[in-house]
């Protein structure tokens, strides 16, 4: 039996990558003008979520999203989330319509043709290079400043220890927050580990459900409060997580 689940898996992420694959071919047009200038981003940003729609239905999931609150139209968030699968990528841009910026790991802009993409698009960082990460920052900052929203996985990466719930979280999204008075929205991902995790024999199609929690706001916090916001958004992801399933 556990042969057979590690063959399905296998095929299965076989199948991810080619559908990754047919999904930039066919919308790659639309992608490739969309970034062309940088005041475009908002027509990338849609092409991207019909990218995203048609790899996670592709793949044989349908998302289940509860939310506590309906993020208004125009207005700049820091959106995190826990970060366990390839999957939370297309899950974010799923979950909210509201223009966002991924702030990503630099080793993705080399897949072929995706990488193109993403290192067009994205802020990349390279977390064990200071001054990537200073620039990083700034070039959040500059997308702030343009009206739009930010992603990023605060626990800086998937963590190595596949049993690890959820891993400490890094100060840059709550830092950026404060300084820019946005709020912090944060979702929790059920589910994307187990349907597509890091480890190469499993994984599968099923329901992919996200929480969306009541936003954290940040007007009348200072850089000192910086600490307590981060603690107190990784309890309400951990919570969730910690939750029996239904």
């Amino acid at each position: 039996m556990k042969l057979f689940e590690q063959i399905f898996a296998t095929f299965y992420r076989i199948w991810f990558y080619i559908i990754i694959a047919f999904a930039t071919i066919l919308l790659f047009p639309f992608l490739l003008i969309s970034i062309l200038k940088s005041s475009w981003y908002p027509f990338f940003f849609k092409v991207a979520r019909v990218w995203s729609i048609i790899i996670i239905y592709g793949i044989g999931c349908y998302p289940v999203i509860k939310r506590d609150v309906k993020y208004q139209k125009g207005r700049s968030y820091m959106f995190v989330a826990n970060h366990t699968s390839m999957t939370d990528i297309m899950l974010m841009f799923y979950t909210t319509k509201n223009p966002f910026v991924f702030v990503g790991k630099k080793e993705l802009a080399k897949i072929p043709l995706f990488g193109y993409i993403y290192k067009r698009t994205c802020i990349l960082v390279d977390r064990g290079n200071t001054k990537s990460r200073v620039e990083a920052f700034r070039r959040a900052e500059k997308r702030l400043n343009e009206g739009l929203s930010v992603c990023i996985f605060p626990e800086g990466g998937v963590p190595d220890d596949l049993s690890i719930i959820l891993d400490e979280f890094k100060d840059g999204a709550f830092r950026l927050s404060i300084e820019h008075k946005i709020p912090v929205a944060p979702m929790t991902f059920h589910d994307n580990k187990k349907r597509f995790p890091y480890s190469f024999f499993k994984g599968g199609p099923g329901k992919m459900r996200v929480r969306v929690h009541d936003l954290f706001e940040t007007d009348s916090l200072e850089m000192t409060d910086r600490k307590e916001l981060k603690n107190a958004t990784r309890e309400v992801i951990l919570n969730e997580l910690l939750k029996p399933t239904v």
